[in-house]
């Protein structure tokens, strides 16, 4: 019997960073266990450079990522989603989408690396990004999902999102 693949969406305002950092960790840590998606209230329009530097340096492909909007998940004959992350802090505060299936839903805020200036410590702060996301969602990914009832999941869902590396 094979395991179940869980849908991960994992929103920001401008889905040009965070959200792109981990949609492509939970598609390469999840390995074909999870298929993640990302996705923006106010989409940028574009993936920022510098999210497509570190994913490249990290040996990454970002073919087919793109900035989109978050009602491409909610329309018709969108992917069931099973889990919902906001990464920033503004998504999580504004009204979304009725998400068909119910899914179980958390809030990771993840400082925004593109609003910081200055080339290095933009660097440093993508990078901080990415490794505070790739462990959540290693602690995510380690989690017994099919035997915690929700409400145990979602507290579990909501202490990971507190940590801070």
């Amino acid at each position: 019997m094979s395991e179940k693949q869980y849908k991960v969406l994992v929103l920001c305002t401008g889905n040009s960073a965070r959200s792109i950092l981990a949609e492509v960790l939970f598609n390469q840590l999840g390995k074909g266990r999870f298929v993640a998606y990302s996705a923006g209230s106010k989409p940028a329009g574009q993936v920022n450079p510098g999210a497509v530097e570190l994913l490249q340096e990290k040996g990454f492909s970002i073919e087919g990522l793109r900035s989109k909007s978050w009602d491409e998940f909610a329309a018709p004959g969108a992917p069931e989603i099973d889990f919902i992350f906001t990464v920033c802090d503004n998504a999580a505060g504004e009204v979304c989408p009725i998400w068909p299936g119910k899914p179980a839903t958390a809030h990771w805020g993840i400082p925004d690396p593109a609003h910081v200036e200055g080339e290095e410590a933009r660097r440093v702060a993508f990078k901080k990004a990415y490794d505070q996301l790739a462990r959540r969602i290693q602690l995510f990914m380690s989690l017994p999902i099919e035997k915690l009832d929700k409400l145990v999941l979602k507290e579990k869902l909501a202490e990971i999102g507190r940590i801070q590396d």
